[in-house]
């Protein structure tokens, strides 16, 4: 299960992708935004972040206009690991090294089909675990009080 999520600035983005990821038969959570008048990307990043953080997601793509919004609101819940990527190699990296959860795109720099592949990338990618579990350990370590 994928949860996704959008502002006013990633919709036509996240159009895309939902339509993507009904062509791959997968299984998702459209947690809006559904029309083009302003609002606030926290409310959609938290909305992804406990998706996946409850286990009720596996995964989740958030899209803003740059995307560093939706970054910076999904990385402060424990447990998520949002790589905001920008080509082939970050959305590959992003999975392969440091096992994100939560993809993140911006919507006003990247085309429909752009944003298609860099998905396409992450879903298709695999956490390779070894020396990277470490440094994800560090991490998790550095959301404890």
């Amino acid at each position: 299960m994928i949860a996704i999520a959008s502002d006013h600035g990633g919709l036509e983005l996240k159009t895309a992708i939902v339509e993507l990821l009904q062509q791959r038969n997968m299984a998702y959570v459209d947690h809006g935004t559904h029309g083009q008048d302003s609002v606030d990307y926290p409310d959609y990043a938290a909305l992804v972040a406990k998706a996946v953080t409850s286990g009720t997601a596996e995964a989740g793509i958030l899209i803003c206009g740059t995307g560093i919004g939706m970054s910076i609101a999904a990385n402060k819940f424990p447990g998520i690991r949002a790589a905001l990527v920008h080509d082939e190699f970050t959305a590959q990296m992003a999975h392969e090294h440091n096992n994100a959860n939560i993809l993140v795109l911006g919507g006003r720099l990247l085309s429909p089909e752009q944003g298609r592949k860099l998905v396409e990338v992450w879903l298709d990618a695999d956490y390779e675990g070894g020396r990277h579990q470490n440094r994800l350990d560090k991490i998790a370590a550095l959301e404890q009080p």
